[in-house]
């Protein structure tokens, strides 16, 4: 019988431990959560719950979880816990999101101690458990989301029992766009994901970021675009910075520009505090900087293209204070958005038949030059520089977009016919919207006759091959002038033998007429 007795009584215990008392298991549950957050949930309160799973009395600051403080002059906990309790009969979204518990939690946030529970979300869940009842404050680990494409979990008040937490954290978006102008048409697109242009040209950019939808929740909110420009674009200014419809003055953003080793440029726009900025910012706001580059004479020819590309880098943690006066310690970082500016390359090789074996063929001709011209929309025409190799007898202008040209023969290989001006369209197609767009296919079309007839581009590449070089070729022939009969040939041969007859008959009838006289 005693030893029944001493089973049973450890028995008891053993269920007790389960079930009885403060060894209940309370689980709070972190819902619609991405993954890689590990979640902490620190006791700032102990009690004793009641059987609605909702109310706490005997309240107490807890031993493990917070160094106890003052909150609005009162530093006892069942006080402050009176504070921040919300009426039956308040609105749902009071009840769980009111200004006092925010205040609260910034100010519990700084005194933790010991967390209770931790846990990681997998499959849009955290589930951290704890093991006595009380309020509780859940939030991000420290520094675990920083540099990331993330935002902290802004600090949740929950009274276990089992409850199930909505995540109140989102983060911005950014997005880089070009815009493309046609100087033969005087077309402009809308912003978009690519562009060509001519070398020298200014090429406008647009950088936009759409704030988060929980901004309310930030004392402060810092935005930097990181811009990154390569070799073959150079950055000249700012030409509009706006935090919601309102224009910002120099004085209200930073702007820094840096070289780097590998020739591209690093561009950066800092507004340090946007709330301080436009107070009456909200969420999905769109912050938008506009800027204008030259693309330059180190541009990348053809599909490769010269990108460009933004990331932005951003307030993260709303349970962080700081003044909104510097970057604060807790930012995300966005995916790049990249967009890509083509332009394309026109090579003229100057040739003359020769026969060979019985065949035409055509062999390089020196001698020529040659002067390509653009016509623009309003009438007139820009003259584009050459480059041609040693020997003169190909040249290749560099720094092309679509668009009409013209190309005169400015000097004529000696005894061979000037070629008319011949007049032809670049065409290029592109990806307007991708993230990384590709230029498909560059083509040469010829818009009026030559001497030697209709002149031929890239006769043995397709445009998609041709879009991968950038380069358009062509051959343009030229005729030998006429030749004029030469002093002492064939043509002064046959005046003599004209004169000699003409001679000779003189002579006889000068005879005839004579023996006829004596005759008579």
């Amino acid at each position: 019988m005693k030893k029944f007795k001493l089973l049973l009584a450890a028995f008891v215990a053993t269920l007790f431990a389960f079930v009885g008392g403060n060894a209940f298991a309370y689980t709070i549950t972190v819902d619609k959560v991405a993954d890689n957050h590990t979640y902490e949930a620190y006791q700032v309160f102990s009690g004793t719950l009641a059987s609605d799973g909702k109310t706490l009395s005997n309240i107490q600051w807890s031993e493990t979880g917070v160094t106890p403080f003052t909150f609005e002059g009162k530093s006892e906990a069942a006080e402050i816990a009176e504070m921040l309790a919300y009426k039956e009969d308040a609105p749902e979204k009071d009840k769980s999101d009111t200004e006092k518990a925010k205040e609260f939690s910034k100010l519990a946030g700084a005194n933790l101690k010991t967390p209770a529970a931790s846990a990681e979300s997998k499959d849009g869940q955290a589930v951290l458990t704890v093991s006595a009842p009380g309020y509780y404050l859940v939030k991000d680990v420290d520094g675990s989301q920083n540099g990331n494409d993330a935002a902290y979990t802004r600090f949740m008040m929950e009274v276990v029992g089992d409850v199930t937490a909505q995540v109140k954290n989102d983060k911005p978006t950014v997005q880089k766009k070009v815009k493309e102008t046609n100087d033969s048409t005087g077309k402009t697109t809308d912003w978009q994901d690519a562009a060509d242009y001519d070398i020298n040209d200014t090429v406008p950019f647009q950088l936009k970021a759409t704030l988060p939808k929980h901004i309310a929740d930030y004392d402060h909110y810092y935005v930097e675009f990181t811009d990154t420009l390569s070799a073959g674009l150079t950055f000249n200014n700012i030409t509009l910075v706006k935090a919601d419809g309102k224009t910002l003055s120099e004085g209200e953003y930073q702007v820094t520009k840096t070289p780097n080793t590998d020739g591209t440029t690093t561009l950066s726009v800092i507004i340090t505090d946007v709330k301080k900025v436009n107070e009456n910012i909200k969420k999905d706001d769109l912050v938008t900087v506009e800027y204008n580059a030259t693309l330059n004479d180190k541009a990348v020819l053809g599909s490769a293209g010269n990108p460009n590309s933004v990331e932005l880098t951003y307030s993260n943690n709303p349970n962080a204070t700081g003044d909104g006066t510097s970057k604060p310690a807790d930012t995300g970082k966005t995916p790049k958005d990249t967009v890509k500016v083509f332009t394309y390359q026109t090579i003229i090789n100057k040739v003359k038949e020769i026969k060979k074996d019985g065949t035409i063929e055509t062999a390089p001709l020196p001698g020529a030059e040659f002067t390509l011209y653009k016509k623009l929309n309003n009438g007139s025409t820009k003259k584009v520089d050459v480059v041609k190799n040693a020997e003169g007898t190909s040249f290749t202008f560099k720094g092309l977009d679509a668009g009409n040209y013209e190309l005169v023969e400015s000097t004529t290989p000696d005894g061979y016919n000037t070629i008319k001006p011949i007049k032809f369209t670049i065409n290029a197609k592109y990806d307007t919207e991708a993230a990384d767009p590709q230029l498909t296919e560059l083509s040469g079309g010829v818009t009026a006759n030559t001497d030697s007839g209709m002149i031929e581009f890239n006769k043995n590449i397709t445009p998609k091959e041709a879009a991968t070089s950038g380069s358009l070729e062509a051959n343009v022939e030229n005729k030998k002038g006429s030749l004029l009969p030469s002093t002492g040939g064939m043509g002064t041969t046959i005046l003599y033998v004209i004169g000699s007859i003409l001679v000779l008959v003189a002579a006889v009838l000068l005879i005839t007429k004579k023996r006829m006289d004596a005759a008579k």
